[in-house]
């Protein structure tokens, strides 16, 4: 695989972990409808750690969600999902800049570059699958409560900071699966020869036998080799 398909890769993991640091700590992971209001006063909207409301006048002020424990499942499971994301990130960024055919670290050893940077894929697509579960996660209590009529709360839409994080989930997963091609570079060079030649001897790099010192007229059943008193 080339440097450039690695390089794409990288950029597309590091993307998606910077737009999923941004959508983690968006206040706009759900606003509150205005359906069916006539006359809308403010307007609320939460993320995963606070809610926060707004006036007609663009005043705001956000309040802290007052317990973990208090909250409830899925939300708690998206904060652990969120953060392991960021964390599987962090750890893809550092292998991937070791791992890249571009940088200098470990230049020559094809071998554990390609595992780095395989190691590294592995790492942002994990990263992208748990973001990606948990902002689907979130979407879909949002749209749940939303068309359930006996709902008794504030229903809420989709925010932006969704999108986001849907955005940096797909980076992330498309620049893991391209790093995740370096091993078959390595597999492919491995494959090539697999047993070692060595070419044969030649007749002119040989070196001269025993009957290479004898003189031109004697050969190995000249007569000459036997002493006089063989005939005697």
């Amino acid at each position: 695989m080339s440097a450039a398909v690695e390089a794409v890769g990288f950029f597309f993991g590091v993307s998606g972990t910077v737009l999923l640091g941004i959508a983690l700590f968006n206040a706009n992971w759900r606003v509150s409808t205005v359906d069916g209001n006539v006359i809308t006063t403010s307007t609320l909207f939460e993320n995963l750690w606070q809610n926060c409301a707004t006036d007609s006048t663009g005043v705001y002020n956000c309040r802290d969600f007052p317990s973990m424990l208090a909250l409830s499942g899925y939300l708690q499971a998206c904060r652990a999902l969120m953060i392991c994301s960021l964390l599987f990130g962090f750890f893809a960024c550092l292998s991937g800049m070791l791992g890249l055919q571009c940088t200098k670290v470990a230049d020559g050893n094809v071998a554990l570059k390609a595992k780095l940077a395989t190691a590294s894929g592995a790492m942002s697509i994990f990263g992208g699958i748990c973001a990606g579960i948990a902002v689907s996660w979130y979407a879909f209590n949002i749209t749940k409560e939303f068309f359930d009529p006996l709902y008794p709360g504030t229903k809420y839409e989709i925010g932006p900071a969704l999108y986001v994080g849907w955005t940096g989930a797909l980076l992330d997963v498309v620049g893991g699966a391209l790093l995740c091609c370096s091993i078959k570079q390595v597999s492919k060079a491995k494959t090539k020869y697999p047993y070692n030649y060595r070419a044969t001897q030649t007749a002119s790099s040989a070196k001269p036998g025993p009957q290479a010192a004898l003189p031109r007229y004697e050969s190995s059943n000249s007569i000459c080799k036997y002493g006089k008193n063989a005939y005697v």
